[in-house]
Order: C-alpha cells, then sequence, then structure tokens
C-alpha cells in the first residue's frame, strides 16, 4: 500500500509542476475531459430516449400500407415538381445567358472553340493510332521477312547437304556396280 501511495504522489507532484508553469491550460484540459465524458453520457441517453419516443415505423399492417401509398404517390409528384423547377432555372439562366447579341456571340464563339479544340483532339488521336498501327505493321513485317530468309538460308543448306550425300551415295553406288558388273564378267569369262 505504500507503494501505491507513493506512485500516486509522484504523478500529483508532477501535476502541481505543471499547474505552477501552465496554469490556465491544466485547467481547462481537465473540465475540458469532464464535458466530454457528461457530453457522450446525455447523447447516448438522449439517442436511446428519442429512438423509443419518435419510431417511424407504423404499429399496424393498414398503417404500413397507408406509409406505402402515400410514398408511391409523394415521390412522383415531388420528382415532377424538382424537374419543373429545374427546367424554370434553365429557361432563366438560357435567356439571360443569350439576351443581347454580343452575349450570343460570345456563347456561339465558346462553343465554336469547344468544338474545334474536341476535333483537334480527336484528330490528334487518330494520327498517333494510325502511327502505332503502321509502326507496328512495319515491324511485324519485317520479322516475317527476316523469319522467311533464316527458313530460306536452311532450307538451302539442308539441300545443298541432302545433295551432298546423294552425290557421294550416287558415287558410292555406281563403283559397287561397276565392282559387281566387273566381278559377274570376270565370272562369265572364266
Amino acid at each position: 500500500m505504500a507503494t501505491s501511495t507513493s506512485g500516486a504522489r509522484k504523478p500529483a507532484a508532477k501535476r502541481t509542476t505543471r499547474r505552477t508553469t501552465t496554469g490556465t491550460a491544466t485547467r481547462s484540459t481537465r473540465s475540458t475531459a469532464g464535458t466530454r465524458r457528461t457530453t457522450s453520457r446525455t447523447s447516448a441517453s438522449t439517442r436511446r430516449t428519442s429512438a423509443r419516443a419518435t419510431s417511424t415505423q407504423p404499429k399496424t399492417r393498414a398503417a404500413q400500407a397507408q406509409v406505402l401509398a402515400e410514398r408511391a404517390v409523394l415521390v412522383p409528384v415531388g420528382a415532377g415538381l424538382l424537374a419543373g423547377e429545374d427546367l424554370v432555372t434553365t429557361v432563366k439562366g438560357l435567356a439571360g445567358k443569350y439576351r443581347t447579341r454580343p452575349a450570343l456571340e460570345r456563347e456561339l464563339k465558346r462553343y465554336e472553340r469547344r468544338g474545334a479544340t474536341a476535333r483537334n483532339r480527336f484528330e490528334r488521336q487518330v494520327r498517333r493510332a494510325r502511327t502505332r498501327f503502321e509502326r507496328e505493321l512495319r515491324q511485324r513485317r519485317s520479322l516475317v521477312e527476316r523469319t522467311m530468309r533464316q527458313n530460306q538460308r536452311r532450307l538451302n543448306r539442308e539441300l545443298s547437304s541432302v545433295r551432298r550425300d546423294f552425290e557421294k551415295q550416287s558415287g558410292a553406288m555406281s563403283a559397287r556396280v561397276e565392282r559387281l558388273v566387273a566381278n559377274a564378267q570376270g565370272l562369265i569369262g572364266s
């Protein structure tokens, strides 16, 4: 117990030091923290009470049906009124904007600049796409041509190799046939 008392005294000593240096700031911090706790308790109890007192859900099925029917009527009416107000505001804004000839010309020039900007942007995109397509096409064409040249070289090498092998084999075969013919003539002649 003596340890906890001495532990409690140390923070108190620190608070005293703070009080002497910052005085009112420490007091206002303490009162704010106390106010926060009181406010949160009060608002929680107020929420519970108001939730019980003002329930928007009707108790009976007939009352629920009545609320749904009212909604079904009021929503389109409200939407129509808002649309009408928006239309009136838009018409008034357009009438104010285009009331004089200089204002109308200014707006037309603005629209023209906007259109020209959009057209230029579109043309740039088309040119970029075309350039990209042509570049890819050239790359693919050169790749195909390179592959074809490599394949043709390989085929020519293979053909010349087969031709050489065939010539060697035919030479060896003709020499063998000549030997056989000579042997056969020698056997026939003897």
